[in-house]
């Protein structure tokens, strides 16, 4: 296994988790983001605590702060089940096909998967985001009524968004791994 840090288009540190599991067909890519940073964590709830015991103090209504108390621990729940993702992989087995894995802070797995008969390419495509060019590596999937027509473009590490250099790594072990089966057809 190999790991190389690289940072995300808004500059936060991540890592590349590459590993081998049969040199010529099949790879696993993991991008690890950032932990959940407990500074910022107690920040944020103390903030909303001061604010709901300050206007507890104002209207000497209890209900303030139990609904702030309520209102910040289901707010976390949500975030860390649904939002908060530490790590996203990317397995691609050439005999098998291509499979992406979200891995959220809760525990929570979201997997998709993708045959490799449906792979046409993967590619590094280019998009304009808030005034700057990002890059981002995308699998495209053929059309089944033009063989040379592509039906979807799906994107992978859409949440850690890493910069244009962790990419490439990516896509030469990828495109590797598509030479390989079209050699083996």
């Amino acid at each position: 296994m190999q790991e190389l840090p690289f940072t995300t288009i808004h500059g936060g540190a991540i890592s590349l988790q590459c590993r081998s599991y049969d040199a010529a067909s099949c790879r696993e890519f993991s991008v690890c983001a950032q932990k959940l940073s407990l500074r910022e964590l107690t920040t944020c709830t103390c903030s909303i605590w001061l604010a709901a015991y300050a206007l507890f103090a104002y209207t000497e209504n209890n209900a303030v702060l139990s609904g702030a108390i309520f209102v910040t621990l289901i707010g976390l729940l949500v975030y860390l089940h649904f939002v908060k993702i530490d790590q996203e992989s990317l397995l691609v087995i050439a005999s098998l096909g291509i499979q992406m894995t979200s891995y959220y802070a809760s525990g929570k797995e979201s997997t998709t998967f993708i045959e490799m008969n449906n792979v046409k390419d993967v590619v590094i495509n280019e998009a304009i985001y808030m005034q700057k060019v990002i890059y981002y590596l995308c699998i495209l999937i053929k059309d089944p009524v033009d063989p040379h027509g592509i039906l979807e473009v799906v994107p992978v590490f859409q949440n850690s968004k890493p910069r244009l250099d962790c990419l490439v790594e990516v896509y030469k072990n990828c495109q590797e791994i598509l030479d390989h089966r079209e050699t083996s057809l």
